[in-house]
């Protein structure tokens, strides 16, 4: 299966494959963050569009389109074909400079990098029927408030993945008791008994409790003993395949 990307620009932003890290997962003492493999699975589950220069956006508050304004760091020709401000009300449009298609049946999401934090501004996720669409869409980011955000060079501003979205609605939840799966309720209670077993050791300093510091159940895909078999297809990273032109 393709994604395929039509440039639409003679020199599109870059488009590499979702990188794990992140700058707040990386000041936590330790870089815990990173032990929570959903966390970094999302991370890296699509593709980072890259910003091709760095550039300032300052939005004073106002509903016009010229209440906000976008300075990049050297001047560029190529500013008003990537990033202006095109819808008002404090919305910070760009070009993705590609025409995405899928194929029948999926979709293209379009969001900000997961979990990647801005002060000030946040991304506008969006679900694009690209299986039949014969133009691009635009990304866009919304101010919270007025102010100044920074978007260094290289850093993504859209983040795009494809789900299967002609499937979804055939989806139907359903809550059910856990005694109605005697398995299941046993894998869960054993789990729960671990964990809170070893985090009373860790309240009470016990030596090898702190020396394995954290539980690696979910990370390793092994459940806890008697907690069931181990999955066959759980992956703890993602490789996606760098774009190439054919």
């Amino acid at each position: 299966m393709q994604l395929e990307c039509f440039p639409t620009l003679p020199n599109p932003p870059r488009m590499v494959p979702g990188r794990p890290d992140r700058p707040w997962m990386d000041a936590f003492g330790g870089r815990t963050p990173y032990r929570c493999l959903p966390l970094t699975m999302a991370n890296t589950t699509g593709w980072e569009i890259l910003c091709p220069f760095g550039f300032t956006a300052e939005w004073t508050g106002g509903p016009a389109v010229a209440d906000l304004t976008v300075i990049p760091d050297t001047p560029t020709d190529d500013l008003g074909r990537f990033v202006s401000s095109h819808f008002a009300y404090g919305t910070l449009t760009f070009h993705t400079g590609y025409l995405f298609r899928t194929p029948p049946g999926w979709a293209t999401q379009v969001t900000g990098a997961p979990n990647q934090i801005k002060h000030g501004i946040r991304a506008l996720d969006g679900l694009v029927e690209t299986d039949w669409l014969p133009f691009p869409f635009t990304m866009n980011w919304l101010f919270t408030g007025p102010g100044r955000v920074r978007f260094e060079k290289d850093e993504p501003f859209c983040f795009v993945n494809v789900i299967p979205h002609g499937e979804v609605d055939r989806i139907e939840p359903v809550i059910k008791s856990l005694e109605s799966e005697p398995q299941l309720k046993d894998q869960y209670e054993v789990w729960s008994r671990s964990r809170s077993e070893f985090n009373q050791k860790l309240a009470e300093r016990d030596p090898a409790a702190l020396k394995e510091s954290w539980q690696r159940f979910y990370f390793k895909g092994a459940p806890p003993e008697r907690g069931g078999p181990a999955p066959t297809d759980h992956i703890n990273k993602r490789r996606l395949k760098t774009p190439k032109t054919s």
